[in-house]
């Protein structure tokens, strides 16, 4: 099968249809027709074989993941998803695979009304490269740098399942069923908060997803905003399933180092509690208080208001 065969066989005809396409795939470039006062936010991941992901993942899962990863970066930014593309790159040409791999990303990709509207393929080592194209409306976007003294610290869903489900893939770590199913579930497939982004734009002082850790994505915030932060590791939200699997010392490091939640990581100054609960009661999101900004540049943890130091401090790239 050639490219353009390729193309027109599994990616063409199961493209999201929306009226502020222009001109979608088959073109040399695609347009796109943005709405009116809004700016647009634009995000790119890529996964690598063996760096991100392993060589037997579900391809349908992988395809659910590559999507979902991206619009947790726009749900950070309180953007509504519009359009993407996608670089393919294939060490050859597997038509199951490919199948199993469209029918995941178009699946979230109808779910959230993205719209593919162009991209690439080649052939070399497997990776998978998509940029998100999502709109906010102007000067309401949220940013990692308006976190104040006193605001107060919060996150979405749970913690460190996705880490833990990671290692028992691995064979580190083993967890009766339907726990270990549920936290391989978890690495497979996050949920992108997309809803409660939107949510947050006129509450949240600052924001960011959480991919790298809990301990290293609040650094971005600390040092963009120049404050402080206090961290209660004792308030972590963690799942019954990740409790039942490690002890709670293990499950505290896996909740703050262990990457791959994409849940929302965010501030809200005291003004705005009260209005916090309202509106992300109407997203039926979890979300949970668990520090406060300070002064002081330094992050600083606490465990029943004592020090507390994890096992690691997240993932790094090229460490």
């Amino acid at each position: 099968m050639k490219e353009f065969q390729l193309i027109e066989s599994f990616f063409t005809g199961r493209a999201q249809s929306r009226k502020d396409v222009v001109i979608g795939i088959g073109d040399d470039c695609a347009v796109v027709a943005p709405a009116a006062n809004k700016s647009i936010a634009i995000s790119c991941d890529t996964l690598v074989e063996n760096v991100h992901f392993f060589p037997d993942m579900p391809a349908k899962d992988l395809g659910y993941k590559s999507l979902a990863v991206n619009l947790s970066d726009l749900a950070s930014m309180g953007a509504e998803p519009a359009w993407m593309t996608l670089a393919l790159t294939l060490p050859e040409v597997d038509e199951q695979w490919l199948a199993e791999f469209s029918e995941g990303m178009f699946e979230i990709a109808e779910y959230y009304g993205v719209a593919l509207i162009g991209g690439d393929t080649t052939r070399g080592p497997r990776s998978i490269t998509i940029t998100i194209n999502g709109q906010v409306p102007q000067d309401t976007g949220l940013t990692r740098s308006g976190a104040n003294n006193g605001d107060w610290i919060y996150i979405t869903g749970t913690l460190g399942d996705s880490a833990l489900g990671l290692d028992i893939l691995r064979g580190k770590v083993t967890a009766d069923k339907p726990d270990s199913d549920y936290l391989i579930g978890r690495h497979y497939r996050p949920t992108p908060r997309v809803l409660a982004g939107q949510s947050l734009r006129m509450l949240a002082s600052s924001a960011i997803d959480i991919s790298d850790g809990i301990m290293s994505d609040i650094q971005h915030i600390i040092k963009s905003s120049q404050v402080g932060a206090v961290i209660n590791v004792d308030s972590l939200p963690l799942s019954d399933e990740l409790k039942r699997s490690v002890e709670l010392e293990t499950a505290l490091s896996y909740a703050l180092t262990g990457g791959e939640d994409y849940e929302l990581l965010f501030t809200v100054p005291e003004a705005q509690k009260g209005a916090l609960e309202i509106a992300l009661a109407e997203t039926g999101v979890r979300f949970t208080q668990v520090g406060q900004i300070c002064t002081g540049g330094q992050l600083k943890l606490l465990n029943n208001n004592k020090p507390f130091e994890p096992t690691n401090l997240g993932f790094e790239h090229f460490e």
